[in-house]
């Protein structure tokens, strides 16, 4: 399954994706960072048709439609390049940024590399984002426990059956529904976020409780050898309700909920509701 992540050019978040080992951009969030366009999907489109009329090529054809998160929190086909296609595309973009994104550009490109023959620097430039977003050290270790422990639940759900994205869309909310009471869908929206990923928004709580519903659907798994979805689903529920019986007695200790509106978005960032 490929996962979307988020890159920053002068605060502004770029989707990537791992496709045939190479990092893949989502072109509508370049062209919104380099013009600042409100609109940059029509400026996008626009693009392409002027640049059909005036060169010998067409942009779309180096571009690919791949999967990433949109801002509803679903996984939606947009046009994405590689780095090679990116430094193609935004030749026609008159921007004064044009120069300092071709530098990042071959930066985060040549990162990748290096990421290859050393997969531990990933997770080293991941500690350092998080860092510099302002997030603690304790959370931080948190978060990074929490993505091995998802990696290694999506690598249990492949192994057993679950192919498509809509998938672990369901398994996932399943788990979150029994932990939280919530699907991953509600949670964004009772904490305001959008296209945010939720698990960095969440507080010490919220990751312990999530890490301990998809732990546990993991070990659920292997011990009773689980196959195919509707199976898959049964054993999410039943590991997030391990999670979610343990956050209602916690819950009652503290006289308050560990469900939280609380999030790390910058406080001068508009939500939009």
């Amino acid at each position: 399954m490929k996962t979307t992540k988020i890159a920053l050019f002068q605060g502004k978040e770029i989707r990537k994706v791992i496709y045939k080992n190479e990092w893949w951009f989502s072109v509508v969030d370049i062209v919104e960072a380099l013009t600042e366009s409100g609109r940059p999907s029509v400026y996008w489109t626009a693009m392409k048709a002027r640049v059909k009329d005036e060169a010998a090529f067409q942009l779309s054809t180096i571009c690919r439609q791949l999967k990433m998160i949109a801002p509803d929190g679903k996984m939606r086909e947009t046009d994405c390049a590689n780095t090679e296609g990116i430094f193609r595309i935004i030749q026609s973009i008159p921007s004064p940024k044009a120069e300092p994104f071709k530098r990042w550009l071959a930066r985060v490109g040549y990162e990748r590399v290096q990421e290859i023959d050393d997969p531990e620097l990933a997770t080293k430039r991941t500690r350092m984002l998080y860092k510099l977003k302002g997030y603690s050290e304790d959370w931080i270790e948190k978060r990074m426990r929490g993505i091995t422990i998802r990696e290694e639940l999506t690598d249990e759900w492949h192994k057993r059956g679950a192919r498509e994205q809509n998938d672990y869309e369901i398994l996932t909310a399943e788990i979150s529904k029994a932990t939280f009471g919530v699907v991953p869908s509600e949670y964004k929206k009772l904490k305001g976020l959008k296209r945010e990923n939720l698990r960095d928004h969440m507080n010490d709580f919220e990751l312990i409780f999530n890490m301990l519903g998809e732990r546990s659907t993991t070990e659920i798994h292997k011990v009773e050898k689980s196959e195919g979805v509707p199976k898959l689903r049964h054993d999410a529920n039943r590991g997030g309700k391990i999670a979610g019986n343990a956050r209602r007695e916690l819950e009652k200790e503290l006289g308050r909920s560990v469900v939280s509106t609380n999030n790390f978005l910058p406080r001068n960032k508009k939500i939009e509701k």
